[in-house]
């Protein structure tokens, strides 16, 4: 295929990719707070949503089983667009916590596989390395600008439409019905330019590949110093993964209340915007600084600036400044350090996938991520409300002390990453 052609579907994929998830893991949590639930119902049930994406090697052979990749891209957009539809129907409804959830669920699910489909996809009709390599800051980046979009753009019109309506149903109602639009039409436009690669077709040999299947979980766990791993894997983000569900929050709740009192409009300017630009750049910065040093000389300070800089919430909370820049100057100071450490923590999971089922290996290693961040997200809300934002960022910056610990016992060959 030519490169030119790949312009035509490769950034739209990749962006169609990171909406849903945007509105499931982030825009769900920004919509809960402004309609009144609380910090622990709130961390509880988006925690979970997190779910789909933890389990997902599990039904990642029946992508590769039934069907082409291109008709579940295809079907699995139209699954996303209905369901982002569906939510803005709900949200008038007198039980809309009920119902929004069970369709975010259906949604994550349909998302995550839509990430198994999109994968293997982009190997198929990207079949040279070169081109692969080509377009992997592409895929990146549009990914990212989904992001932008979602959590800065779309929250940020959310909270214009509060202040002009003074109705948060009816402002996220019509937010998601935007999103609807949009994302159907991304979804006609793919099922007209996808292209349809001669290797993109049903697998016949099920039996085989189901063995191999089995054989890939076993081999996963069969690896040296697996238990450590795992353990780096489930703690590497314990600190963050309680401060960034209760982020929104803390942003959004009353001076009162012990919170910074922000708009929506601002939360989506301050955080969703200028976070998330400085944790673009914190990603690039921590990739190029891998590819000097190599992880093993990076890596513990890699941690250090990705944990430390946690200690601008326990600032927020107890000064609770009043001018939108110094906010935003520490979110993106927060946010930088976040995108320069997880770039480490997304390089070894490249090392640990190493190997002859190495898509696998990796997706198995995402899984263990996802957990990682699910169960500390789950209780967070409930710790936020014994304890108060202030000591709660306070557990927080705590709770980042045993990633020092496992990322002091991986083990990391000397040039890997350089």
């Amino acid at each position: 295929m030519r490169e030119g052609s790949a312009w035509a579907w490769v950034p739209s994929v990749s962006f169609s990719a990171g909406v849903p998830y945007v509105a499931v893991m982030m825009l769900s949590t920004v919509m809960y707070k402004n309609l009144g639930i609380s910090n622990a119902d709130l961390a509880f049930y988006t925690a979970w949503l997190y779910l789909p994406w933890v389990v997902k090697p599990l039904w990642s052979p029946i992508v590769e089983l039934v069907g082409t990749k291109r008709r579940w891209i295809v079907l699995l957009q139209l699954v996303c667009g209905a369901g982002l539809a569906a939510v803005a129907l709900t949200l008038h409804a007198s039980d809309f916590f009920r119902w929004t959830l069970l369709i975010f669920w259906l949604m994550a699910f349909a998302s995550a596989t839509q990430d198994i489909a999109t994968d293997g996809f982009y190997m198929l009709g990207l079949p040279t390395q070169h081109q692969q390599a080509a377009f992997v800051g592409v895929r990146s980046t549009f990914y990212k600008l989904a992001m932008i979009a979602g959590q800065g753009g779309l929250v940020y019109l959310a909270g214009e439409l509060i202040k002009s309506t003074g109705d948060p149903v009816h402002a996220w109602s019509m937010v998601f019905a935007l999103m609807a639009v949009v994302f159907l039409l991304l979804c006609g436009w793919h099922q007209f330019i996808l292209p349809r690669p001669d290797s993109d077709r049903t697998h016949n040999a099920g039996g085989a590949l189901w063995r191999d299947f089995v054989y890939t979980f076993v081999s996963f766990f069969q690896k040296k110093d697996i238990v450590v791993t795992l353990g780096f894997l489930l703690l590497y983000r314990l600190g963050e993964a309680q401060l960034l569900k209760m982020a929104a929050p803390f942003l959004l709740d009353p001076r009162d209340k012990g919170g910074l009192g922000l708009t929506t409009s601002d939360f989506g300017l301050v955080y969703g915007t200028i976070g998330v630009c400085a944790l673009l750049a914190g990603g690039l910065v921590g990739g190029v600084v891998v590819s000097r040093f190599g992880l093993k000389r990076a890596l513990m300070p890699m941690v250090f600036i990705m944990h430390v800089p946690d200690l601008v919430f326990v600032y927020l909370a107890t000064a609770l400044p009043e001018h939108l820049t110094t906010i935003a100057l520490c979110l993106a100071v927060e946010q930088f350090g976040y995108g320069f450490g997880f770039a480490a923590f997304l390089l070894y999971m490249v090392l640990v996938a190493d190997g002859p089922h190495k898509t696998a290996h990796y997706a198995m290693c995402t899984g263990f991520m996802a957990l990682g961040m699910m169960l500390p997200g789950m209780v967070s809300g409930w710790i936020q409300q014994q304890l108060g934002y202030q000591h709660f960022f306070v557990w927080a910056c705590i709770s980042t002390l045993p990633a020092f610990a496992m990322a002091a016992r991986v083990r990391i060959p000397a040039d890997f990453g350089r």
